[in-house]
């Protein structure tokens, strides 16, 4: 008896202690994605602050868009530094990739959707098309206060003390058991599914009052329905993250970035579903299609990077904790 409960103590998750904090593949790229997130995060948290306070009509249409770009602009050292960070605790050396891809990786995104797509409206000779000399300004807003900001943040981020991991990374990686038929990459992608469950229907209620052009009142719904998809993404990550220690395998960093973060899959098929689901949709024209999609898109990717750095942190502190509570020799 003795010896069974000895064996089974040191199976599973312990077993893989030399191997659990070993950097993952392309790990400039997660630390972008978490840099990214975080700045998502930051900007989502302050606006839906000010909204839910009263300081943000719904009537002034163009104020809730200003200061999404606001502080979407003074938060971009929350890019910087997060993904500086990560990506030292990782070991990372190639910082100035890091540097760039969390200075323009989103923000390039989002730009070149919004430009062409204010192109399209611009050979249509569309009254909605934004002037060239605002479009100057946010290439001001980006390249003269986003990306200085980013670079500062990143450069305090590279100064920060790193993390002590609780055990030491063995040099020869181990072997990883082949105990599942379906890939866990695949398994965590269906995951995605609990956290837009949480927000189904907050997303028919906007893309609804966006189709019958209505005013959004409820903020206050709008914040309780963002604290359950955070809680509800820490826990199908660390979930997702437990069941693949249990199994011996140390490659969790991605997946418990991509159990939460692929809900945006599902955020996309079903504002595509929604769209073909509209009677005026065989009537609708090419331009107000490709709007549709374009905005759909880049709020997907948004939704993706916000719930996937939730996870991944839910994660990464768990793993640090359950590590730390156990003494290894």
């Amino acid at each position: 008896m003795d010896n069974e409960e000895e064996v089974q103590e040191e199976s599973g998750w312990k077993l893989i202690h030399g191997d659990v904090f070993r950097p993952p593949r392309a790990a400039g790229m997660l630390s972008v994605f978490v840099g990214s997130g975080t700045q998502l995060i930051a900007m989502m948290t302050v606006t839906l602050a000010f909204a839910v306070l009263g300081f943000l009509s719904p009537a002034n249409r163009g104020g809730l868009l200003t200061a999404l770009l606001t502080c979407w602009v003074f938060t971009s050292s929350f890019c910087g530094y997060h993904a500086a960070k990560l990506y030292t605790n990782l070991g990372g050396e190639n910082k100035k990739a890091v540097t760039l891809g969390s200075a323009f990786f989103f923000s390039s995104v989002a730009f070149s959707v919004f430009f062409s797509l204010n192109l399209l409206l611009w050979l249509n000779g569309s009254t909605g098309a934004v002037p060239f000399l605002t479009l100057l300004l946010l290439l001001l807003l980006w390249f003269g206060i986003s990306v200085p900001l980013n670079v500062l943040g990143a450069y305090a981020g590279y100064k920060a003390k790193a993390i002590e991991w609780p055990v030491r990374t063995n040099q020869i990686p181990r072997e990883i058991p082949h105990s599942s038929t379906v890939p866990p990459m695949v398994f965590a992608v269906f995951c995605g599914v609990l956290p837009f469950g949480t927000v189904f229907l907050e997303l028919v209620f906007v893309l609804n009052s966006l189709a019958n052009n209505l005013l959004l009142y409820y903020f206050g719904f709008t914040f309780l329905v963002a604290l359950i998809l955070a809680v509800t993404c820490a826990e199908v990550s660390v979930v997702i993250t437990y069941l693949t220690l249990c199994k011996e395998d140390y490659h969790w960093w991605w997946r418990s970035f991509v159990a939460s973060g692929s809900s945006a899959l599902y955020v996309f098929a079903y504002a595509l579903f929604f769209l073909w689901s509209q009677p005026a949709s065989s009537a609708m024209p090419f331009l107000s299609s490709m709007l549709y999609m374009g905005y759909a898109s880049l709020a997907s990717l948004g939704f993706g990077l916000i719930t996937g750095v939730i996870g991944f942190y839910a994660s990464f502190r768990f793993v640090l904790a359950c590590f730390r509570s156990v003494h290894i020799d």
